[in-house]
């Protein structure tokens, strides 16, 4: 079956200073781009760039790619959501995830442990919050609200918001891991995979997507898969690539320690072991020029489009014929996503 796919654009995080392509924003609006994600790690945070492009356009939907779960309480990630949506005239996308042990023990100081209870935990007390049925109150493993630690005042009191926001603000997970996924698909409105090979996808990710929505008692129909796909045009193939490599060594070898990296495990789901035991051994040797060329071109195309405009038409068909609703187009120019604009919409 072929689908229907819808565009966004995403700009990922800052490097040292934080330069927002306010013209490929504008111009993916313009060409019918559905929305614009910005991310966070730990530099620039997700919001602010979103709230300022937010000013700066008037219909292309505003979302983040990820709000990292554990930087924030869950009420503050809903007063956040709920204002930058209704500044936004209702345009926000609440994207969450909750990043890797590296930056959640070493930046924000937090246990990563048991991700999967303190998501769907998260992800309720959202909904109780945006739902504003009743006063705010949560006894779980991960959160208890009003609090009841040993060092409690005893004061705190169930609360309601005082902004009345959107009831089904849309939330979306990013996850890679099968139980992540499956979790994804019965709690959230969207799912948000990176690395993601439309031609691995039956194997990889459908049965588990299929039992969240099972779990949910919801359909397809009723998830967006928002995929980040990055994007090159250039007249060499192998050009194209190299430029995508710098991105895939990064994210196998170094996104994570040598046991606790999620990229390189889907990348050894995709039957890519020994190149990725290469890129890591590398990476983590301090030889990037040596992790980028132990990046098989074949993965670069399992999960990129790169090259002229009529080599992305004929690879794009996998994407189409896949269960993904939006691409995300990771790309730095301009004619990436003219480009996308010309082939999808």
């Amino acid at each position: 079956m072929t689908n229907r796919l819808q565009l966004g654009l995403n700009l990922g995080y800052s490097g040292r200073t934080v330069q927002l392509p306010i013209d490929r924003v504008l111009e993916a609006e313009r060409l019918g781009y559905d929305v614009v994600w910005a991310a966070e790690s730990y530099g620039s945070d997700a919001v602010t760039p979103l709230a300022w492009l937010g000013a700066l356009t008037h219909r292309i939907h505003l979302g983040t790619a990820i709000m990292q779960i554990p930087a924030r309480t869950p009420a503050m990630t809903a007063m956040t959501a709920t204002t930058l949506d209704q500044l936004s005239g209702g345009r926000f996308r609440l994207g969450l995830g909750v990043s890797g042990p590296q930056v959640v023990e070493g930046w924000h100081g937090q246990p990563y442990a048991k991700p999967l209870g303190r998501t769907r935990e998260y992800v309720s007390i959202l909904r109780q919050i945006f739902a504003r049925q009743e006063r705010l109150v949560h006894q779980g493993r991960q959160y208890t609200i009003p609090y009841q630690g040993p060092d409690a005042t005893g004061l705190g009191k169930p609360l309601k918001s005082i902004l009345h926001g959107r009831a089904d603000l849309p939330i979306y997970l990013a996850a890679i891991g099968p139980k992540n996924v499956a979790l994804t698909a019965e709690i959230a409105d969207g799912w948000l995979p990176f690395f993601l090979s439309p031609r691995h996808f039956a194997q990889t990710y459908r049965s588990h997507v299929a039992a969240g929505l099972q779990k949910a008692g919801k359909s397809w129909h009723d998830f967006d898969i928002s995929a980040t796909v990055p994007v090159v045009v250039d007249a060499s193939a192998e050009v194209a690539r190299n430029q995508v490599k710098p991105l895939v060594a990064l994210y196998v070898g170094g996104m994570g320690a040598r046991n606790k990296n999620f990229y390189y495990n889907l990348t050894c789901r995709y039957g890519y072991q020994e190149a990725a035991d290469r890129i890591q051994d590398a990476f983590l040797a301090g030889d990037r020029g040596a992790a980028m060329a132990a990046v098989p071109d074949t993965l670069v195309d399992e999960m990129a489009l790169c090259g002229p405009k009529e080599r992305i038409a004929e690879r794009l068909q996998p994407w189409l014929d896949s269960p993904v609703t939006t691409l995300n187009v990771a790309a730095h120019d301009m004619a990436a996503v003219r480009v996308m604009a010309e082939l999808v919409l």
